[in-house]
């Protein structure tokens, strides 16, 4: 029969997969009249459109993932990341005897599209620079099913805020007064989540090995509220099933009075809702392989320490990261 270990894991990934997928606005002609600007002007169309784009990339940073907890997506013309994202997040159960699961996520990524303005006489692109932070935290309880699997459901609750750091030349956008382009320019607004996981998880622990896997359906409505511009309000939902496998075995090494583990891991995410295409792909499937350290002979928090390098690929995208985790 296993032992039970209580566990805090702390995951941050820090150098993200390089992704070739253009996040440019397609362009679109629109008449103007020389010397005005209106919010046709913005060739591609709909800046809160955009904006509601920007709420639903915020989805997936909102539940414990390796598969996006790091992503950089370069512009498909420039080469330059059109998004970036760098999530940390962890979570444990108290006891046996209480079982009581508490997670959280917090997560910053940045959305760089590109949008053409024209007062009729010249154009130029402007390339906006929207910046999202979010924080998720969940409460959850395990019903143990058999020694090794428990049954988790998990409520959620996220609170986010999109800003825009633009700097708008005053040679073409002296008399700018429509609402979507002051959103552009400094702009932000704040957004709150709610919503819930189901989760099964399975811990097999062995002397010779060890595995851990986790299938997870999560459900979070994102809603808009606040903000400097009123104009642009949005709501997106986050709905996402994931499967997290990861196997441990003794290398056959020594350091810290420790065997040192070798990691396999393996994981995929689908997602649904506003989640699916908004950043081209639907799926995402991580491989990564790596070494584990176990401190826990010694009197410091950190009982084991793990460097995992992944290969993420999708459709039309891949790329490579290096991830880093620490349980306490």
């Amino acid at each position: 029969m296993p032992a039970f270990r209580k566990r805090w894991s702390l995951r941050a990934l820090g150098a993200g997969a390089a992704l070739p997928l253009s996040l440019l606005s397609c362009p679109s002609h629109a008449q103007v009249v020389p010397g005005q600007l209106s919010s046709n002007t913005v060739i591609g169309g709909n800046v809160k459109q955009h904006a509601d784009a920007v709420l639903a990339i915020m989805s997936y940073t909102t539940v414990p993932d390796v598969t996006t907890s790091n992503l950089s997506v370069n512009n498909g013309l420039t080469g330059n990341p059109g998004f970036g994202q760098t999530q940390f997040g962890g979570g444990f159960t108290l006891s046996r005897s209480f079982p009581l699961y508490m997670e959280g996520t917090l997560a910053y990524s940045r959305y760089d599209p590109v949008f053409i303005a024209t007062d009729g006489a010249q154009q130029r692109a402007v390339p906006t620079k929207w910046n999202t932070f979010s924080g998720t935290v969940g409460l959850g309880w395990d019903f143990r099913i058999t020694d090794e699997l428990a049954f988790r459901p998990i409520l959620n609750g996220t609170i986010g805020r999109v800003s825009s750091d633009l700097k708008v030349g005053q040679t073409l956008f002296n008399h700018v007064t429509d609402s979507n382009l002051q959103f552009l320019e400094n702009g932000s607004l704040d957004a709150y989540g709610y919503g819930g996981s189901l989760m099964l998880d399975y811990e097999h622990y062995r002397e010779n090995y060890e595995i851990d896997a986790e299938l997870r359906a999560t459900d979070i409505y994102l809603r808009s509220f606040g903000g400097s511009s009123q104009a642009v309000q949005g709501s997106a939902t986050a709905q996402q099933v994931s499967l997290w496998t990861r196997w441990r075995a003794p290398t056959g090494w020594h350091a810290l009075d420790r065997p040192v583990r070798y990691v396999l891991e393996a994981a995929y995410s689908h997602y649904f809702g506003d989640s699916a295409g908004v950043l081209g792909f639907n799926d995402l499937t991580s491989l990564g392989v790596g070494l584990e350290l176990d401190s826990s002979r010694y009197p410091v928090i950190v009982t084991r320490t793990r460097a995992i390098v992944r290969y993420v690929f999708g459709r039309n995208v891949h790329g490579v990261s290096f991830g880093f985790a620490m349980s306490f």
